[in-house]
Formats: structure tokens, sequence, C-alpha cells
């Protein structure tokens, strides 16, 4: 669970001298982040419900939209954000902007048990200043010491139009249970226009070349990968999910079609993974565990509390005489005030069994009675 201390209300007798976070929250702040955090924390109960310490990890994803670049989050947003990760063991973040301060305070929220990875941002007005970032919990998961950006050489671009991909692809290996892993962190160019479309799969194109490359001279780190973040595929971009399935990757088959944008319209957040002998993200049981979380049906929600907000709405909006009708308020609160304070983009995750235990037993059993 994250860490609390800041939600103590100022009388408290017992309040930890550690530094505080947010140390300017007065008692009625304290109170409705409390109780905004127990509605999330029950609705949240659907996914720790899928998680058990011995048998698997849960992994995400997540595009935690310009992250250290927003400028008027408030308090509130880090503590909902924090809770949210909490309840997975390794989260691949996307959209890390320039600054750390975000990521930092988030990783005081969650506490000691937590750590992050994160990769320098790819320059040039293509990179958007972005970088990849990969939070887990040290309990749970461990990284192996793999860690890098994967580049094109010019056998790869030279019959491509670009030269690289516009966010460098972000590869760290990790470990949990019986499980050594990598996963292959993106950002796919955004826009559904005709030029950004090809240019997204010439991306994809390349990346999968190679990783296939790189596969069959063996000098891959591991044949365990997954490959996911925001992808920026709309719904008529099959041909690009046809290279990736064409190069042997299977996408996982419930988070398929479904929408990962706040707005409902768009699968942008996909995971895609090398099934082999060993690695599989069905489960033993033949079950393939995860989804997405609507984070916006506990918090910020639309119906109950937009009005609450109106004064930091009219602090943020650059021109705030444009908001004078309730319709006005409101409409700007559900579209860009509140994907502003946690996310344009849902947390899209997955259960991954950990214990091969049973499997290796009986496969020892078979070659003993050979």
């Amino acid at each position: 669970m994250p860490w609390y201390n800041d939600l103590r209300p100022t009388s408290d007798d017992n309040k930890q001298s550690f530094g505080q976070t947010f140390p300017f929250l007065d008692n009625t702040e304290r109170a409705k982040i409390i109780r905004n955090l127990l509605r999330l924390r029950k609705d949240l109960a659907s996914i720790t419900a899928n998680k058990n310490a011995d048998q698997n990890v849960l992994i995400a994803t997540w595009n935690l939209k310009e992250f250290g670049h927003i400028t008027k989050r408030l308090p509130e947003s880090y503590f909902y954000i924090a809770e949210i990760l909490s309840k997975f063991d390794l989260i691949a973040i996307q959209e890390i902007k320039t600054s750390l301060k975000d990521l930092q305070i988030l990783m005081r929220l969650l506490g000691a048990d937590w750590s992050y990875l994160v990769n320098d941002i790819t320059g040039g007005s293509a990179g958007n200043s972005e970088s990849f970032a990969y939070i887990f919990n040290n309990k749970r998961v461990q990284p192996t010491g793999l860690a890098g950006e994967i580049v094109l050489w010019d056998e790869i671009s030279q019959n491509l139009t670009i030269k690289q991909l516009m966010r460098t692809p972000y590869i760290t290996g990790f470990k949990a249970g019986w499980k050594s892993f990598a996963i292959i962190n993106i950002h796919l160019k955004p826009s559904n226009n005709a030029p950004n479309v090809a240019i997204r799969k010439e991306e994809i194109t390349a990346l999968t070349d190679i990783i296939e490359m790189r596969l069959k001279n063996k000098t891959m780190w591991t044949e365990n990968l997954m490959l996911m973040g925001d992808f920026n595929l709309y719904h008529d971009n099959t041909d690009i999910i046809d290279v990736i399935t064409s190069k042997g990757f299977l996408e996982l088959a419930h988070l398929k079609g479904q929408a990962t944008n706040v707005s409902g319209t768009e699968a942008y957040d996909k995971v895609f993974y090398l099934k082999n002998k060993y690695f599989d993200l069905v489960s033993p049981t033949g079950l393939n565990t995860g989804g997405i979380f609507k984070f916006f049906d506990s918090v910020f929600r639309l119906d109950e509390d937009w009005d609450a907000y109106k004064d930091q709405m009219l602090a943020h909006k650059e021109d705030p005489s444009t908001l004078v009708t309730d319709d006005d308020f409101k409409k700007y609160f559900k579209n860009h005030w509140r994907v502003r304070q946690i996310s344009d983009h849902l947390p899209v995750w997955l259960s991954m069994t950990i214990d091969s235990s049973d499997e290796f037993l009986e496969e020892k059993l078979v070659e003993n009675l050979v």
C-alpha cells in the first residue's frame, strides 16, 4: 500500500516525524482525499483479487499524460495515481517528460519497497522530450541488469523513411519467481492521418525485424519477450497488428479490441508476447487474466464531482472567461481538466504465472521413467 503519512490530521499525536510530500494540506483536503481513496480502493479490489504472492505477478502498462510536464496537478491526483500503481507489481510507464519531479513524488508516496528505472529523453521535436520508466515492487520483482534502448542500424533503416523510432524503445529485464523476461516499452507515432500511419507501420516493422534478427542470431538476452505500451493504434490499423503477429507475437486475447483511452474510442495500449515452451501469459489452467481499469468511475467522477472543482478549473484554464455556465464547466472537466490530473489513457494489466513447479516436476517424472 502507498505511504499515507500526509493524510494524518494535524492534531494526530502519533504523527511520525518523517518529511511530508504535501505538508500544506489542511484537514478538509485530507478528509476529501481519504474518502476518495476508500472508494478507489474498493473499486481496485477487482484487480487485487487476482494477486497470489506465490503464484503470479500483476504487470501493467500506463501512459501517464505528460508526466513531469503538466504543472497544475493537484496533490490529491498523485495519491490516486500511487494507489492505482500500488495494486500492480511492475508497471511500464510512457510519457515521462523532461522533469522527474512527478515520478519522484510518486516514489515517495509508494514507499521504500518500490523502485524505478528510467531511460534518457528522446531528443528532437519528434521525440517530444519523452522517457520511458518501469516502476516495480522490490519484494515481488527484481531487475536482472539488462536495460537499454533499441536503435536502428543502416541495414535495418536503409529502405525506410525513418532513421530511428521517434521515441527510442526501452528494453529491460526482470525476474519474478521462476520467470526471467524482458519488456520492450514503446510509444509509437500518434495520429491516424495517412502519413503518420505509414510512419507508425515503419516503426513497428523495423522494431520487429530487429527482434526477429537478434533471436535468430541468438544475441537477444532472453526469448521471453513482451512488447507493451502505447501503440497509438486505431481500430482500422489492422495491417500494423498483422506486422507484429507475423513475427510470432501473440496479442493478449482479453485485451483485443478493448478501448484503452478515457473517451472509450480506441485501443491504443496493447500487450504482445512471444510464446515458447517455458513462457506463456496464458495460465496453466487456460485462463487469460487481466483487463483495464476505469479510474474515473472512482475519482473525478463526471456527474458527482465536477462541481467541486470549479475554482481549480478556473485557475487551470488559460482563458477562464469561457467558463460561464454549468455546461461549460462540465464539458471542460470531462474532456480537459481531469485527464490532466491523471491521464487520458487507462492502465492495461495482465497476470503472469511465476510458479512452474508442477510443470517442472511432471516433466522430470517423465524423464526419470524413460
